[in-house]
């Protein structure tokens, strides 16, 4: 069983293969991504209809180029991380490019698992919305929201 984070993460790297990313600050924009993409949905997912949004996209049912989320993590990417780094037009716009491919390729990965039990959705908002501790007994989901609410703390509480 995946958490959100390493779906996310693996996600990136996928996408990121197409990229010629310099090697000495590969694991800078590859996380930087996946922290901007975690602090949307964070974010999203405190502000009314934010649930519903993440749902659409995560289930494959909202169009990723479109959605609030990516907007938001686009955002989130390029303040934090690009804007920090001396890049070309070309590298950046081929970078900023990957946000919604990566919440493509996560919606339709979670469209896929949907049902079979690998990924509880609600265990995935309990845990973005940090309200999963007094909950996790009453999910059948319980070990996927400890681990995925450990490794979000772990990746949004960390600055560059």
């Amino acid at each position: 069983m995946a958490s959100l984070s390493d779906m996310i993460l693996k996600q990136v790297v996928n996408s990121a293969s197409a990229v010629q990313i310099p090697s000495n600050i590969k694991d800078q924009v590859l996380g930087g991504l996946a922290d901007s993409f975690l602090g949307s949905l964070k974010k999203t997912a405190t502000v009314p209809g934010g649930i519903d949004i993440i749902k659409n996209l995560l289930t494959g049912k909202a169009d990723a180029a479109t959605s609030p989320v990516t907007s938001l993590a686009t955002n989130l990417f390029n303040t934090n991380i690009l804007s920090k780094l001396n890049l070309d037009k070309v590298l950046k716009g081929a970078l900023v490019g990957l946000v919604p491919v990566v919440a493509g390729k996560l919606g339709n990965l979670l469209k896929d698992q949907d049902g079979d039990g690998d990924v509880d959705f609600n265990d995935i908002i309990l845990a973005l919305t940090g309200k999963g501790n007094a909950s996790a007994s009453k999910t059948s989901g319980g070990g996927l929201l400890g681990a995925a609410t450990s490794i979000l703390g772990g990746l949004l509480g960390r600055k560059k």
